[in-house]
């Protein structure tokens, strides 16, 4: 499978990441992607941007290297509301904004709690995907969550950092093969990111491909398998 682009990745903005932003984006370049996307984590994760990082987007060039650039963030999400640590104001500037479950940010609750979240923040206009929804820690009510990603046309993503062991989420292979079996009667799109902390590992969602492939989901609603299926995550979308 052929992926056109990587746009979750991170900078050493995020406070726990290792590489630049011009280094990942050569290694974007030279992985041949069409398109990356820098989303560091919001400020509510220890050691991560203020929010005058996110408000100073507009400096960066819309192509470089021959690379279209895509500015974005990963949100933290707060409570079981779903709210999340910056505001509207920031958010609608974002050409995409992820929103994910992180240990420092919300201790996890029950499958309904958790699930409950992760729909709340959906039902933010802005957010337009939910990140590693896969992550044992953070167990979840699946049905229900694919339901509300359906009806939000939210993308749910498929982490290649999950499958990795010491990334620290519990039984994700598991619950990935178990999301995607009901996705897949759903017909909804996903989106794969390398959720890379350092440079080489934009753009590689080789784990997240396997997964794809062993639960013989369709290439169509891959959206990162098609030059055109960025459109479907942007601010913006109609």
């Amino acid at each position: 499978m052929k992926i056109y682009f990587d746009i979750h990745t991170h900078t050493t903005a995020s406070g726990h990441a290792f590489s630049t932003f011009k280094e990942n984006l050569e290694e974007a370049a030279a992985k041949g992607l069409t398109a990356y996307g820098m989303s560091d984590h919001a400020p509510a994760m220890p050691g991560s941007a203020p929010e005058i990082y996110f408000n100073n987007f507009k400096c960066i060039r819309r192509e470089v290297m021959g690379v279209q650039v895509y500015t974005g963030v990963e949100a933290n999400i707060m409570d079981y509301q779903g709210n999340l640590d910056l505001n509207d104001s920031i958010l609608k500037k974002m050409d995409y904004v992820i929103a994910s479950l992180h240990v420092p940010c919300l201790k996890s609750g029950n499958a309904k709690e958790n699930t409950d979240a992760l729909i709340g923040a959906m039902k933010n206009p802005y957010v337009k995907i939910i990140g590693h929804p896969d992550d044992g820690r953070y167990p979840l009510e699946y049905e229900r969550l694919i339901c509300a990603a359906h009806e939000y046309k939210v993308a749910l993503e498929v982490n290649n950092s999950s499958f990795v062991a010491r990334s620290g989420r519990q039984n994700a292979a598991e619950n990935v093969a178990e999301w995607l079996a009901v996705a897949k009667t759903y017909r909804l799109p996903v989106i794969l990111g390398s959720d890379a902390h350092i440079y080489y590992d934009v753009g590689d969602v080789s784990e997240s491909i396997k997964a794809l492939e062993r639960a013989v989901y369709p290439e169509e609603l891959v959206l990162n398998a098609r030059k055109d299926g960025i459109e479907y995550v942007l601010n913006g979308r109609g």
